[in-house]
């Protein structure tokens, strides 16, 4: 017999070792790839989204503060009244009430480099111009207004009286005060006779104004890179240690990190007569002959504090008074900032770093003159430059390594600017 042949040993099927390896590093170039397609992604998703908050967080506060600028000075612009002190409540006295102010001396200093504005205005229905007075008198525990139109006004009125001329110096002992109506007589016997709880003594002739139920006394800053609000009337806005209370100085805008302003304002305008018709020129041309007056134009634009007392000097002809009345209009511009910082990169040819930001916004009042043949600031401009370096950043960050987002706008003064050129101004 001859012996049956074992079969062929079968040969089992799988991967090499190299094989493995190969598909290993193939596998880990791709991961590679991926994570940085990955990368470069979500960067851009960081960026977009960042711009995109920062754009509508800062629109959003710049509307606010707009909201509130329009309505500046309704209900008491009057020239008896405005730079003047006027008593809030007791122990809170506002020096100096006006419109709009920028960089009022009794509101704490916001973050470096920024500014404060106090914007001041009532909420009444009726005429802003105020009701004239016929007599006042003052009985024992009663303070009487004899107004001229007692419907006017109603219990819990905040009103402000002025007397027949303006009271000088305007601040202590003369100073205004904002006070509340207890009773409005429209029936006999007493028609006409308006009651509050204060009152003052001989205003025969004066003017009652009427700032509604909840005037408003507002101060805006830049605190902690936010942009908060305080309210004057119902807080002390002007105490130092108010400032870090967020119930006081509430947030209402996060990641502002700039608010800058300026007054936009119809200058002392010297006018050239020898031409027809007339131009105006610079002060320092000279002219045979000329004449001074508004002329209803922003001239420019400046962060100028206005005279309040009849002793200060203007610096823009006509009376001290004359410098609220110049002003028409506040430009302003509030400065956004991505909430996520971006990652720096190094140059490959210097090695330096390369910041996502090279250097400081800019807006138009960063520079006193733009250059001939442009109108946004004209002669006599004062530049109010953007300068976000001293912000808060997180550890390892600087202020270079964030995105920012400008917004600027120039908001009339309409209840100045309706009244059009003042005599005398």
């Amino acid at each position: 017999m001859f012996p049956v042949p074992s079969p062929a040993p079968h040969r089992h099927a799988g991967f090499s070792l190299v094989e493995i390896m190969v598909g290993m590093v193939i596998g880990m170039f791709g991961l590679i790839i991926m994570m940085q397609v990955f990368s470069l992604s979500e960067a851009q998703k960081r960026s977009t989204t960042g711009g995109g908050d920062a754009t509508s967080a800062g629109t959003l506060a710049l509307y606010g503060l707009q909201r509130d600028i329009r309505q500046a000075g309704y209900g008491f612009y009057d020239v008896n009244m405005v730079g003047c002190n006027v008593l809030l409540r007791p122990g809170v006295v506002l020096n100096a009430m006006a419109p709009l102010t920028i960089n009022h001396a009794q509101i704490p200093a916001g973050d470096a480099n920024t500014d404060t504005l106090l914007v001041v205005y009532g909420n009444f229905a009726g005429s802003p111009q105020g009701d004239g007075l016929l007599s006042s008198t003052n009985t024992p525990g009663i303070n009487n207004y004899w107004a001229n139109t007692p419907s006017m006004f109603a219990v819990n009125d905040r009103v402000i009286v002025t007397a027949p001329t303006r009271p000088n110096p305007c601040s202590v002992g003369n100073q205004l005060i904002l006070d509340t109506v207890t009773v409005s007589n429209i029936n006999p016997p007493n028609a006409g006779r308006v009651d509050v709880a204060i009152g003052v003594a001989n205003m025969k002739g004066g003017i009652l104004f009427n700032l509604g139920q909840s005037p408003k006394v507002v101060a805006y800053a830049v605190r902690g890179g936010n942009l908060t609000q305080c309210d004057y009337v119902a807080n002390d806005c002007s105490a130092a240690g108010n400032v870090g209370n967020t119930t006081i100085w509430v947030p209402i805008g996060s990641n502002i990190v700039s608010l800058r302003a300026q007054y936009g304002r119809d200058t002392w305008r010297t006018w050239d007569m020898t031409k027809t018709p007339p131009i105006a020129v610079s002060p320092a041309v000279a002219v045979t002959s000329a004449t001074a007056n508004m002329d209803g134009v922003v001239d420019q634009y400046d962060q100028i504090a206005p005279a309040t007392t009849t002793a200060a000097t203007s610096a823009f002809g006509g009376t001290p008074f004359c410098d609220w009345v110049r002003i028409s209009a506040v430009r302003m511009v509030l400065v956004a900032r991505n909430a996520q910082p971006e990652k720096t990169t190094t140059d490959p040819v210097t090695g330096l770093p390369v910041h996502v930001t090279s250097a400081n916004p800019t807006w138009e009042g960063s520079v006193a003159n733009n250059p001939v043949g442009t109108a946004a600031n004209p002669a006599g401009s004062v530049a109010t430059p953007i300068d976000v370096s001293a912000t808060t950043v997180p550890a390892g960050f600087t202020w270079q390594d964030f995105r920012y987002k400008v917004l600027q706008t120039t908001i009339p003064m309409r209840n100045v600017a309706w009244q059009g050129v003042a005599p005398g101004c």
